[in-house]
C-alpha cells in the first residue's frame, strides 16, 4: 500500500489544510508513513516571512537526502507565492498552490500511484481537464515534460477557483483540540502582508456545513474545538450576497453552535481587533468560562499610531485598548490575552518603538508572538529601507523580556486556584515522570501531577510552576466540595 508523510508549517489554518489533505488520502486507501519510507512526502508550506521560506527549503532538502526515491509534493503559501522557485528544487515532483488546494488530494494520489499513472492522467486531458498542471494549459494541453532538467509540474494561478477545501470530518485523535477552518483568504491590504496574494479573497464555509462538523465532532467524543481561519472575524460576510439570508456573522455562528450542538468547549483563534464587535463580545459575556474559552488573540503589530497608519491597519492604539477593556469587562480578569507584535517595520524610530513598549506594559497580556519585519515579494514594502539590524535585535530582546515578565505575572495570578482544563497528548518523557500535559480553559499550559488519558475535561488545583515555566497542579477530588480535603491523581496508569 502506498504511503505518504505530511509535514505542516505555519499557522492553525495551514495545519487544518494539512489535516484535511491527510484525511482525504487516508479515505482513499493510502497510509501514513515515516519520512524515510514514504512513497510521497507532502510539504505544506508557509511564506509569511523569509525565514518560513528558508525552513521549507531546508526541509525539502532534508527529505530528499533522507528518501531520494520519494516524490515530494509541495503545497501551501510558499508554493502559491513562488511556484517556479519551488518547482526547481531538487526532489520536488509537483507544486500545488493554494489556488488549487481543493484538487490536491487527487493530484497527490496520482503521485502515490506512480509516475506513469500521473503522466497518463495528464495525457487524458479531456477526461479530467482541471487536473492539468497550469504550465500544460499554457502550452495548449501537451503532456507534462518529465525530462530531468525541467522543473516539476505546477498547479497554481491567481484565480483561486479551486482553493477552498470543505474540511474532512474532524474528530479527536492526533489532535485533542482540532482546528475547524471555517474561513479562507483575506481582503485586508496591510502593506507588509503577503497573505492576500497567497490565499486570495475571503471565503467562508457555509453555516450548515460547520454545524454538521461540530455535531459529528461531539458524537465522536470531542470536548474542545478551535474555530480557525485566515481572517476569522470576517466569516460569513460574503455568504449573505449569495444566499439572501439574514446577515451572517461570527457572533451568530457561535450562538448557533451552542444552541444546536452539545459542544462542551469552543475556542476562537486569532481575530482582528475591529472584528470583535459588540455582538461577539456579548457572546464572550454570555458563554465565557462555561462553553466559550476565555481566551482572545488580537493581532497588535505595533503600539504606535504612526506605524499602524503606515501598515494600513484598520485601528489605532486607543481602539485596541478599548477592545481589550471591553473583553475584560465581558470575560473577567481570568481572560488570557495574546497578540502578535512586529519589530523593525520600515521607518520605525526609537520613539515609535517606545510607544509599542508602553502599550504592551499597559495591557494585561498573557503571552506575545514576536516577529521581526520580513520584506515579502509582491507587497508594498518589499524594497523599503530596513531598520538597522542591531536596533531590531535590541528591540526584540526588550520585548521578549517584557513578554516573559507579563506571562509569568499572569500565570502567577492562578496559584492556589482551580481551573478547568483539557488533557493533551503527552510526551513519553513526561508520562514516564508521572505527569500529563493539559491546557486550561483560559489557554494556560499546565502539567498534571498524575497520568491522565488525553481528551479529558478536568478541574485542576494549581499548586506552582514547573522548571519550564508551565503551571502544575492536581486534579480536584470530584467527590469533595471546594478545596477542602485531599486532592488525588485523576487516573492511576
Amino acid at each position: 500500500m502506498a504511503g505518504f508523510h505530511m509535514e505542516n508549517f505555519g499557522c492553525r489554518a495551514a495545519r487544518a489544510d494539512g489535516e484535511a489533505l491527510s484525511s482525504a488520502l487516508l479515505a482513499a486507501g493510502h497510509c501514513v508513513g515515516q519520512l524515510p519510507e514514504a512513497d510521497v512526502v507532502v510539504v505544506n508550506t508557509c511564506s509569511v516571512t523569509a525565514e518560513a521560506d528558508r525552513e521549507a527549503r531546508a526541509f525539502i532538502r532534508h527529505a530528499h537526502r533522507s528518501n531520494p526515491e520519494a516524490k515530494i509534493v509541495v503545497t501551501g503559501c510558499y508554493a502559491q507565492r513562488a511556484p517556479g522557485e519551488v518547482a526547481a528544487l531538487d526532489g520536488v515532483s509537483a507544486v500545488i498552490g493554494n489556488s488549487h488546494k481543493a484538487l490536491a488530494p487527487r493530484i497527490i494520489a496520482s503521485q502515490l500511484l506512480g509516475e506513469g499513472a500521473a503522466r497518463g492522467a495528464a495525457i487524458r486531458a479531456s477526461a479530467s481537464p482541471e487536473l492539468l498542471p497550469v504550465q500544460v494549459l499554457l502550452r495548449g494541453g501537451a503532456a507534462v515534460d518529465s525530462a530531468p532538467n525541467r522543473s516539476a509540474p505546477i498547479w497554481a494561478d491567481d484565480r483561486f477557483a479551486h482553493s477552498f477545501i470543505e474540511e474532512a470530518q474532524i474528530a479527536p485523535g492526533a489532535q485533542t483540540r482540532p482546528n475547524l477552518k471555517i474561513q479562507e483568504g483575506c481582503g485586508n491590504r496591510c502593506t507588509f502582508c503577503v497573505i492576500p496574494l497567497t490565499r486570495g479573497p475571503s471565503r467562508s464555509l457555509p453555516r450548515a456545513a460547520i454545524l454538521r462538523q461540530v455535531e459529528s465532532f461531539v458524537a465522536a467524543g470531542g470536548n474542545e474545538l478551535v474555530l480557525s481561519g485566515i481572517n476569522l472575524g470576517r466569516w460569513g460576510r460574503e455568504l449573505d450576497n449569495a444566499s439572501g439570508q439574514p446577515r451572517s456573522t461570527l457572533a451568530s455562528l457561535v450562538r448557533a453552535i451552542f444552541e444546536e450542538a452539545r459542544l462542551p468547549r469552543l475556542r476562537l483563534s486569532s481575530i482582528e481587533p475591529m472584528d470583535w464587535d459588540d455582538d461577539l463580545i456579548a457572546r464572550m459575556a454570555e458563554f465565557g468560562g462555561s462553553r466559550l474559552a476565555r481566551h482572545a488573540h488580537l493581532p497588535l503589530q505595533s503600539g504606535s499610531d504612526a506605524v499602524l497608519r503606515r501598515m494600513h491597519r484598520r485601528y489605532r492604539p486607543w481602539h485596541y485598548a478599548e477592545k481589550v477593556n471591553a473583553l475584560l469587562r465581558a470575560a473577567g480578569e481570568d481572560l488570557t490575552l495574546g497578540a502578535d507584535v512586529m519589530v523593525g517595520f520600515p521607518g520605525e524610530t526609537d520613539a515609535e518603538f517606545e510607544e509599542t513598549l508602553a502599550l504592551v506594559r499597559a495591557l494585561p497580556f498573557g503571552y506575545l508572538h514576536l516577529f521581526p519585519f520580513s520584506p515579502r515579494p509582491g507587497t508594498a514594502l518589499h524594497a523599503a529601507d530596513p531598520v538597522d539590524a542591531v536596533a531590531v535585535r535590541e528591540r526584540m530582546a526588550a520585548l521578549r523580556a517584557l513578554a516573559a515578565e507579563k506571562s509569568r505575572a499572569h500565570r502567577a495570578r492562578f496559584l492556589g486556584r482551580a481551573l478547568d482544563a483539557i488533557t493533551l497528548h503527552t510526551s513519553a518523557e513526561l508520562t514516564e515522570d508521572g505527569r500529563t500535559s493539559a491546557l486550561t480553559e483560559n489557554f494556560l499550559p499546565v502539567e498534571i501531577e498524575s497520568v491522565v488519558p488525553s481528551n479529558r475535561l478536568q478541574r485542576i488545583l494549581i499548586s506552582g510552576f514547573t522548571p519550564r515555566g508551565a503551571l502544575q497542579g492536581w486534579c480536584q477530588d470530584s467527590s469533595r466540595d471546594g478545596f477542602k480535603g485531599s486532592f488525588q491523581p485523576c487516573f492511576q496508569g
